[in-house]
């Protein structure tokens, strides 16, 4: 059995690969600006990278978990998703309100994705 972990902290990987599926770790914006279309796009951005050190792009993206910190901001975050996510390989995905890390955070991604 292998597995791969990428970016390994004390706490956390932000990437694990094991039987072929890329796990990332949520996923939050470096850059805290009080725009959720903003903080999205720095997330997915991130995603990308990682995603592409696992050996995986967003093409194979299996199943996404999405928290806003306002689902009242839902369709902002969509909007940055919208542009970026894969035509035709839209992942199963879930987006629900919840409490982040800190009152800053706005949005937090979670990605499970075929490698390979």
């Amino acid at each position: 059995m292998t597995i791969e972990r990428y970016e390994v902290g004390p706490r956390m990987s932000q990437a694990v690969v094991h039987g072929g599926v890329a796990y990332l770790a949520g996923i939050v914006a470096d850059e805290l600006v009080p725009s959720v279309t903003a903080q999205t796009e720095q997330i997915l951005a991130k995603i990308d990278r990682l995603l592409a050190l696992a050996g995986s792009d967003k093409t194979k993206i299996l199943k996404a978990n999405i928290w806003l910190a306002d689902i009242s901001r839902f369709s902002e975050m969509n909007a940055a998703w919208d542009a970026w996510v894969a035509k035709g390989h839209t992942p199963a995905r879930a987006t629900v309100e919840a409490r982040l890390a800190g009152p800053d955070y706005l949005v937090e991604i979670m990605v499970e994705a075929a490698v390979g």
